[in-house]
């Protein structure tokens, strides 16, 4: 289940923690569809809807994730705790950091986070 709201009058489509996990760009892009169906710039996904492998690079799923919202052009904002996942990936943790630098993908802990990043 979805919802659209606005935080600081930027739409942002919430998405539910219970659901299908995801765990390819197909499934990316059914959220990317129903977000611009739904006119939002940002997707907003609970860690815990992703697949384990999302968090493993190597299987290049969280790439191929990322790179579809790019693509289209659209925001993700991936909320939750995912400590456990960079406290065993060095790499995973750089990942993070890094997309956390720009303004498309952010990996937040919570909504509070995500209010204060789309203030500016």
């Amino acid at each position: 289940m979805t919802t659209l709201e606005k935080i600081h009058d930027v739409p942002v489509l919430m998405c539910a923690a219970e659901g299908e996990l995801i765990r390819s760009e197909r499934d990316a892009l059914d959220f990317i569809g129903d977000a611009g169906y739904q006119g939002a710039q940002w997707v907003v996904i609970p860690a815990e809807r992703f697949d384990e492998a999302f968090f493993q690079l190597s299987t290049r799923i969280a790439g191929g994730i990322i790179q579809k919202f790019v693509q289209y052009g659209m925001g993700i904002a991936i909320l939750g705790d995912i400590s456990p996942h960079t406290e065993a990936s060095s790499a995973l943790r750089d990942f993070v950091r890094e997309c956390n630098r720009g303004r498309q993908t952010w990996f937040l802990a919570d909504v509070e986070e995500l209010r204060e990043r789309l203030k500016g």
